[in-house]
């Protein structure tokens, strides 16, 4: 059973593979930028399905993990040793609720952006009519996604990295 991490912090295993997920993803997501600022559609189209898949299954994996393996955040938070101060976990999970309507409301998003995208280009893929809206759409999803990676890691080193220290 993976319920250790492998970042050297007490968490589970898969609470460190989505903190690094989350930090991989945010250079993934520029260079796919970059390759439709350079008319590169075909190349961006397959960076986002990549990227889609990657975290369609990192995501599903850690709820499964946190939910049914470890029984939520706050069991790997009790398994601390010292125990983390009831300041620590008030901090955290307030952390928690911020981060959780990000990382929400980003599959959402995603989903209708990459959706949309599928159906309103051919393939190979370039500029339509729909191309105004998928714009809007993809950088309010970039946006989002950036801002459940952020405070995903803000969470993670408020909770389990800044205690140990």
């Amino acid at each position: 059973m993976l319920t250790r991490g492998f970042l050297g912090y007490q968490t589970s295993f898969m609470l460190d593979f989505v903190v690094v997920a989350l930090v991989v993803v945010v250079p993934l997501l520029v260079w796919s930028l970059v390759e439709v600022k350079t008319r590169r559609f075909e190349n961006h189209r397959k960076l986002q399905m990549l990227l889609a898949l990657i975290l369609l299954v990192a995501v599903t994996l850690f709820e499964i993990d946190l939910q049914w393996v470890q029984g939520g955040w706050r069991n790997i938070v009790a398994r601390h040793e010292p125990p983390l101060s009831s300041e620590t976990i008030l901090r955290s999970t307030w952390l928690l609720r911020i981060h959780l309507v990000f990382a929400i409301t980003t599959p959402v998003l995603w989903a209708v952006t990459l959706f949309g995208a599928l159906r309103h280009y051919p393939t190979p893929a370039h500029p339509t009519a729909y191309s105004g809206r998928h714009k809007l759409l993809g950088w309010i999803s970039t946006i989002d996604l950036v801002l459940t990676s952020v405070t995903g890691v803000i969470f993670y080193v408020a909770t389990f990295v800044l205690p140990t220290l």
